[in-house]
């Protein structure tokens, strides 16, 4: 498997336990919500107990925890940048489906910060935070697609589909619905 390979199934995988484990559940895997916040916009006196409590939250599985600690080192403002820090919680957040956290990540696998620049990946992870709510995404989606040469852009469209197919299968599943059914 060449290079190009290798990190496209890599970077299946990271998509495709939250979409497997949701699917058992019974719920709507691309539309997962945060469990719960933690802020880290404190005063400089206040950020060591802020920090300490959105690391509990994170380590707990909150995915806007998560993002708001990937957000904190991306930044870099009250503490110093940690672009593989932020790319843990990035990932984290975004394997749970926050919208902003796979813009993020879309992003960051885009310009090579904290990681190998992989437009394939940048490409599938920002389409799926445009599905997710993150319309920005899309924009930044079209960019990535403009500089991927097109034997890239269509395996990056062949993932989504097969994502995309298991996501109408799951919801067909869930109720006996139809995927096109009106919502109740």
């Amino acid at each position: 498997m060449n290079r190009t390979g290798r990190t496209l199934a890599l970077g299946c995988l990271l998509l495709l336990p939250p979409l497997l484990a949701n699917a058992q559940a019974g719920g709507n895997s691309l539309l997962i919500p945060a469990m719960g916040r933690c802020t880290l916009n404190t005063q400089p006196q206040d950020l060591a107990p802020a920090l300490d409590a959105c690391q509990k939250a994170a380590d707990a599985g909150d995915a806007q925890a998560q993002y708001e600690l990937g957000e904190f080192y991306y930044n870099g403002k009250a503490a110093p940048r940690d672009l593989k820090l932020a790319l843990s919680y990035f990932e984290k957040a975004s394997l749970q489906g926050h919208a902003q956290a796979q813009y993020k990540l879309g992003g960051m696998f885009f310009h090579g910060e904290g990681v190998q620049a992989n437009n394939v990946q940048a490409y599938i992870v920002l389409k799926m935070a445009a599905v997710n709510g993150a319309e920005e995404a899309l924009d930044t989606a079209d960019e990535v697609a403009e500089q991927m040469p097109r034997d890239e852009l269509e395996v990056a469209t062949q993932v989504l589909g097969q994502i995309f197919r298991k996501y109408l299968m799951e919801l067909q599943n869930a109720d006996g619905r139809t995927p096109f059914s009106p919502l109740p």
